[in-house]
Parts: structure tokens; C-alpha cells; sequence
């Protein structure tokens, strides 16, 4: 386990800013340099303004964890390596409370039924009261947590580092099931984060797989391939599932590290359809399409219901891009450089752009309410709204 996390370590300083192990040295293809696109001028088709920044304390800086804020009932939930828990009100900025904690916090906490919970890098699993920031519980996992814990139908669903899946009781931490699942050798840093639905669990695993588990019981009901794990080497076999799956009516939607994406009915785990175009990072779903940010830089919009492709749009080749979120009409990504660009969800074209921090964004943005929060790798809090 020691040289996996190692290794593991190691691989996200390589791949976290490039698509090639070569390009992150700079080397030259084609006569071309692998340097990050430059950004070039646009003329502006949408006005965004920051409403406000805030420091959520020290940032993951070098650790591959994608920390993320949560929104829940008007406040922005944040942790830090150090610093503790935040919440913070979702209109003005203002510190609402704050958690302070000797532990270093690892992934975003996730936030729901009346509690923040936050995981750490020892394995502790923290669950605050959302209005008071007040610990009510504090257990022991077996490993690392470095994705955001959800909570759902009384339980908060907990991913740690070696595979596994708990199910804690809300009022206690009192664990009741778990489910875990091998791991290949190698893997890219980053696990992630459980997805709830209705009686079920989406879990995404580093073998490349999604797997639904009965949520009552952790019993797993089916298990597909999201990318596959070809090659002849350890590294060229890495298929981690790390983004988030994402739930839309009976569809779940998940993406690959082998740029691989899947549509998947929920229910029965049939694949309805598969795309060579994905990454690591996660995806958002419009109301026509399923948006993607592939290792290169390129940003894909796919066919909700073919998987054919609708647009691609490469202008931020080799920027490190997050995966996209939704804002209003548009697609949001944030880069390696602390810029956030907004690009039509109907045809790609990049419509605004502002920079939220001079500090690499590596978790996907945070829409609610129409106001977008995002957080660099230095505890950095910024959000914007519409003009």
C-alpha cells in the first residue's frame, strides 16, 4: 500500500498538468512545443463579475486532492489541509462559523440533512452541525480520505483510499456496511466522490468500473466498464473512474481516465452507449448534452442520448482544465493558471472568461442559485455571478 501511495503521489505532480509524461518536460512534437495554450483576446458575448472572495485556509497545494466547496442551504461548506471546516454565506462572503482542527482535512466535505462531514488524511470521518459548525461525531476508517463524503436517506457514504465504501449512520458514525473493491497496482491520485440516488449508490473504482450498491445494505447490484484497462504496461492500463458520476433521471453518465465516456441505465446497468472522448475529471449534463474535459485540453460536448459528437472546442490545449459545470446557459471550466472560461453549451465558443485566482483550480466549480463558487489549490474562495 506504502509504494502504491507513492507512486501514486508521484503520478499526479506528472499528469496533473499535461497530457504526456513528455510534455511535462517541455519537450518539442511536430517542431511544437507542449506548452500550455496561450489565451488569446475574445470579445466578450457574456458579462460575469466576481461577487466575492474568501480564504478558506491552506490549500491541497501538491497533494492531487481536487478540493471542492459544497453549497447547501444558502452557505458554501470548505475544508483545508489546514485550517479546518468554513461555512460561509453563499450571497456575501461573510464567515458564517468555522471548525478548527489540528487533523489535515483532505477532500471537500459534503453537506446535507442538517451536517457538514468532512474526511482526513489519517482516516477520520468529522461530522459537524451545518448551522453551528459544532462536532457531533468523529470515527475511524481504515484509510485515507481524499473525496467528499455524501449523506443521504439517514446514512453519509464514505470512499477511502484502498477501495472501500462505508455506510455511516447520520446521528452516530456508527458504521453500518461497507463494500470494498481491489484495486490495480497503479492508479492516478483522486477517488471519486459515492453518488446517491434513490436506494442506490454509484461508485466509480480506479479499475475503470461503476458499480451500483444497494444503498440499505451495500449489497452491489451491477457493475459495468467505463474504460477499459488495455495496454502493456501499468501506466498505459490506468482507467481510474475519479470524477463524479452523474445521476439524471434513470441515467447515470460517468467518464474515464482512458477518455472513455458511458451512458449506463440505472436500474438494470445496461449500457446505452459508449464515446472515446473523456478524462479524469468528471462531467456535467445539460438538458442535450453530456460536457467533458479530455487530458489534451480539449473540451467535448456529446449527444445525450447517442453519445454522438455535437461540438469540441481545443483553444485551451494542454491548460490542465477541471471538468465543466454548469452556469446559466454555459459551460464553465477553470485552469492550471487560475483562469475560469465560459463557453456556450450550444456550440462551444468561448463567451467570457475572468481569473479567480493566480493559483492553479484543479476541483470542478460549484453552481447554485446562479452563483458559481470555486476554490484553488491554496484554500483560495471566489464566486461569480451575471452581470
Amino acid at each position: 500500500m506504502v509504494s502504491r501511495a507513492l507512486a501514486a503521489t508521484a503520478l499526479v505532480l506528472i499528469l496533473g498538468g499535461c497530457s504526456t509524461i513528455k510534455g511535462w518536460f517541455g519537450s518539442k512534437q511536430d517542431g511544437k512545443p507542449s506548452e500550455p495554450a496561450e489565451l488569446v483576446d475574445i470579445t466578450p458575448s457574456v458579462a460575469v463579475s466576481k461577487l466575492w472572495s474568501a480564504n478558506a485556509g491552506k490549500g491541497e497545494e501538491r497533494l492531487g486532492l481536487q478540493q471542492t466547496p459544497a453549497i447547501d442551504g444558502g452557505r458554501v461548506y470548505t475544508a483545508a489541509v489546514e485550517g479546518g471546516v468554513r461555512a460561509f454565506d453563499l450571497q456575501t462572503g461573510k464567515q458564517v462559523w468555522q471548525y478548527k482542527s489540528d487533523l489535515r482535512l483532505s477532500g471537500g466535505p459534503g453537506a446535507g440533512q442538517g451536517l457538514v462531514v468532512v474526511g482526513t488524511l489519517n482516516g477520520q470521518v468529522i461530522a459537524l452541525d451545518a448551522t453551528t459548525g459544532a462536532e457531533k461525531w468523529q470515527v475511524k476508517v481504515p484509510n485515507e480520505v481524499i473525496s467528499a463524503p455524501a449523506i443521504a436517506q439517514g446514512l453519509v457514504f464514505v470512499r477511502t483510499n484502498d477501495g472501500r465504501v462505508s455506510a455511516l449512520s447520520v446521528e452516530t458514525g456508527e458504521r453500518r456496511w461497507f463494500w470494498t473493491h481491489e484495486l490495480p497496482s497503479l492508479t492516478v491520485r483522486g477517488n471519486a466522490p459515492v453518488v446517491a440516488g434513490p436506494g442506490v449508490l454509484f461508485a466509480g473504482s480506479d479499475d475503470g468500473t461503476l458499480t451500483a450498491l444497494s444503498a440499505n445494505d451495500g449489497r452491489p447490484l451491477w457493475t459495468q466498464t467505463v474504460g477499459t484497462p488495455e495496454g502493456r504496461s501499468e501506466l498505459e492500463r490506468m482507467a481510474d473512474v475519479d470524477g463524479a458520476p452523474v445521476l439524471e433521471g434513470t441515467t447515470v453518465f460517468a467518464t474515464s481516465f482512458k477518455k472513455e465516456t458511458v451512458a449506463i441505465e440505472g436500474p438494470s446497468g445496461r449500457p446505452l452507449w459508449k464515446r472515446e472522448n473523456g478524462g479524469v475529471g468528471g462531467l456535467a449534463v445539460t438538458s442535450s448534452a453530456v460536457l467533458v474535459s479530455d487530458p489534451s485540453g480539449t473540451v467535448w460536448a456529446l449527444d445525450k442520448y447517442s453519445g454522438g459528437s455535437l461540438w469540441s472546442n481545443a483553444t485551451l490545449a494542454r491548460r490542465s482544465l477541471t471538468a465543466p459545470t454548469i452556469h446559466g446557459d454555459y459551460a464553465v471550466v477553470g485552469d492550471y493558471d487560475g483562469y475560469l472560461h465560459w463557453l456556450k453549451a450550444d456550440n462551444g465558443e468561448v463567451a467570457g472568461r475572468a481569473r479567480a485566482s493566480r493559483k492553479a483550480i484543479r476541483g470542478k466549480p460549484v453552481v447554485v442559485d446562479g452563483i458559481l463558487v470555486v476554490q484553488d489549490v491554496e484554500g483560495g474562495l471566489t464566486a461569480f455571478g451575471f452581470k
